[in-house]
């Protein structure tokens, strides 16, 4: 049975033929695979933070299981994030004064107002 014919690669300016089930060139689908994992799929928390953080954000969940933003003014929201209070990769640390229990939203804003997101 004959084979579809290759199509143009997708990837702009490439003059490669692709596959026939494929968009990219070889050359080009692991580069656009890549960019996926990165941009469009959002990085792995299970990379970044192993094991013992999840050991270390479990306890401090269940002494704070209210977001501790919210408390202040008054509000009852249960906790989706720990925050580290000054990031790791500026020298903080897991110890829980540097540790703070947010709702999603409260995380948000306070990334935002960083300028990290």
């Amino acid at each position: 049975m004959p084979r579809k014919p290759k199509r143009p690669c997708r990837y702009q300016g490439c003059k490669e033929l692709a596959e026939d089930s494929e968009q990219y060139c070889p050359k080009h689908k692991k580069l656009m695979e890549e960019h996926y994992d990165t941009f469009t799929r959002g990085y792995n928390g299970h990379k970044r933070y192993g094991s013992q953080w999840r050991k270390i954000r479990t306890r401090y969940v269940h002494k704070h299981p209210l977001c501790e933003e919210c408390l202040k003014h008054g509000r009852f929201v249960p906790v989706e994030e720990v925050h580290h209070i000054k990031p790791i990769s500026e020298g903080g640390s897991n110890d829980e004064s540097n540790l703070e229990s947010l709702c999603r939203s409260c995380h948000e804003k306070i990334h935002r107002e960083r300028g990290d997101r």
